[in-house]
């Protein structure tokens, strides 16, 4: 009999909280605060913190701080703005630092 596997996801690395599916994976290139960062199309079970203005590698974005719902841990950020043509792909997508997610269902 054949075992049922769930789809692949990213859980939060403090409580194990899910946040977000490998399908929603846009790109691991990216650079977070605290090392590689990867660029995801959705997220789940998180907190958006308020909006603030932050100049990035790519330039001024206006960016806002995600959390675990349950255990508050600051995972990365929520791109709410782009200033530059170049970087618009960015607007609504998250940004999850690797050292503060796991993988589950691997």
């Amino acid at each position: 009999m054949a075992e049922l596997i769930g789809p692949r996801l990213y859980s939060c690395c403090n409580c194990r909280n899910h946040v977000s599916l490998h399908d929603d994976i846009i790109s691991k290139a990216f650079q977070g605060r605290h090392g590689r960062a990867f660029l995801f199309s959705h997220a789940m079970n998180i907190a958006v913190g308020p909006k603030e203005d932050r100049h990035l590698m790519t330039g001024l974005h206006t960016v806002a701080d995600i959390y675990c719902a349950d255990c508050h841990e600051v995972l990365g950020w929520k791109y709410e703005r782009a200033y530059e043509a170049s970087q618009k792909y960015k607007e609504g997508k998250f940004i999850f630092e690797k050292s503060k997610i796991v993988k589950e269902n691997w």
